[in-house]
């Protein structure tokens, strides 16, 4: 049975979403939360209907009311949830292939859920899912897929990101948007176009199959090209779920979350809008992050992967900037969550407003080699099990020093350890990385030969989880 992940619970659509345990999920939903309606929106996966409707029947026969929003992007719908004060519920499987799907849960103040919260859920959904309750076969008519949003929800979410922008608009710059044809599809290009942008569009047709078919923010070749070939000043890619972004630069360079953050961090601190003095953001982030950070007199308060651990460090902080490489960045005056339209407006408001390309904005941060490896290994395991890889990770730390970071983690959801090196030269980081991807085949046994390539340390070469 799936359970809930850093990002809900996600999975094959058929074989691990089938009516009956959505059923279940939504009534496990409703017995821990207690709610009189839920929102529910989704991305435009051919299952997304199916498993709404099925969310929604076990969500009725508890007497909650279901609230549809259609298709808007994952931020839209934790704004919505926020907004109303009542939970929502996302189906979704944010940046992977269509046949996957998945269910997120927000709480009322459009955050995701404590852990607690899903727990119980999880354990509710235990029980439900093994009990002998008639569900009165749950029969779903499948018909042609409707990607329509709800117009009020859509047009309140728009409102809400043009209000960020405090009167100033984009006028005169030129940016292409690539939708990945997923649930930004629709507003993503409206809110630029309202703005002032002049906007040319990719990947917006959405057909239930083709969201991150070779799109999107983790293919944006056809977005880099673009930008060059329109002579546009700026690129912006979300993934299909719209909650991240990557920008591409005036020549086609790729600008990830990382330069992102580092250049937003800087304006910000310049204009004293920076609060605390820091950001937060996951042990991933570049180490030539933090080094132009730490020269600009701008603390890192550093977090697990995964977005749920940077927003809660940023409440802990009382910081309003956090984020991780992929993309997922958190602006908390404005949003619960990650936001990749969002993002997209701040990086085109400071270009328009500096008069300076986004390039040069980048170039704050100059980025360090980082390979990542992943080793498959036939369990999941805790990598402080093994002594001897404790013993290699110190040693290559110690060869690094001040020049480069080490990181070695065992998958929260998969048979995996990740082995990350940065190092100033990238023949260091790539024989440190199969040092200790050695090791750990040696200790954990490897389902793999060992001899795939290492990871290129590029943007989008860094697991997006």
């Amino acid at each position: 049975m799936l359970r809930f992940g850093t990002d809900g619970v996600r999975g094959d659509a058929d074989n691990d979403l089938p009516n009956r345990f959505v059923v279940a999920l939504g009534r496990a939903v409703a017995r821990v939360l207690h709610p009189e309606r839920v929102l529910v929106g989704r991305d435009t996966r051919a299952s997304g209907p199916r498993i709404e409707a099925a969310l929604a029947a076990g969500l009725d026969s508890e007497v909650v009311e279901t609230v549809p929003l259609g298709v808007l992007p994952t931020p839209a719908i934790a704004f919505l949830a926020a907004t109303h004060g009542v939970p929502a519920a996302i189906v979704s499987a944010s940046h992977n292939r269509w046949t996957d799907n998945g269910v997120k849960v927000i709480g009322a103040d459009g955050c995701k859920l404590a852990d607690g919260i899903e727990a119980a859920i999880e354990a509710e959904l235990e029980v439900e899912f093994g009990s002998t309750w008639d569900r009165r076969t749950f029969e779903y008519e499948p018909s042609a897929p409707s990607f329509e949003a709800d117009r009020a929800a859509a047009a309140a979410y728009v409102a809400h990101l043009l209000s960020t922008l405090h009167g100033a608009g984009l006028d005169g710059l030129d940016i292409v948007l690539d939708c990945a044809n997923g649930a930004g599809f629709e507003v993503g290009p409206r809110v630029l176009r309202d703005a002032g942008a002049r906007v040319h569009v990719v990947h917006a047709a959405p057909d239930g199959r083709n969201i991150n078919d070779r799109c999107g923010s983790t293919y944006p070749e056809l977005l880099q090209r673009t930008v060059v070939e329109r002579g546009a000043a700026l690129g912006l890619a979300l993934d299909g779920d719209g909650d991240r972004v990557i920008a591409v630069d005036e020549r086609g360079e790729l600008v990830d979350g990382d330069e992102i953050m580092t250049m937003t961090a800087i304006d910000m601190h310049e204009r004293g809008a920076l609060r605390n003095g820091a950001l937060a953001v996951s042990v991933m982030s570049n180490l030539g992050l933090r080094r132009a950070l730490r020269a600009r007199a701008i603390d890192v308060v550093e977090t697990p992967v995964g977005d749920r651990h940077v927003v809660a460090a940023m409440h802990a902080h009382g910081l309003v900037l956090g984020g991780e490489q992929s993309g997922h960045i958190v602006y908390s005056e404005y949003a619960t969550t990650g936001d990749g339209l969002l993002t997209g407006l701040r990086i085109a408001e400071l270009v328009r407003r500096t008069s300076r390309p986004l390039s040069t904005h980048a170039a704050q941060m100059t980025r360090v080699p980082q390979v990542l490896v992943n080793v498959k290994v036939a369990r999941r395991v805790e990598v402080t099990e093994s002594t001897a890889l404790a013993r290699a990770v110190d040693a290559v730390e110690a060869e690094l020093g001040e020049s480069g970071r080490v990181l070695v983690r065992g998958s929260g959801t998969e048979p995996l350890v990740r082995v990350m090196i940065e190092a100033d030269a990238q023949s260091v980081a790539d024989a440190a990385a199969d040092r200790l991807r050695r090791v750990v085949i040696s200790e954990f046994g490897s389902l793999d030969d060992g001899s795939g390539p290492l990871g290129s340390g590029e943007p989008g070469s860094v697991e997006q989880p």
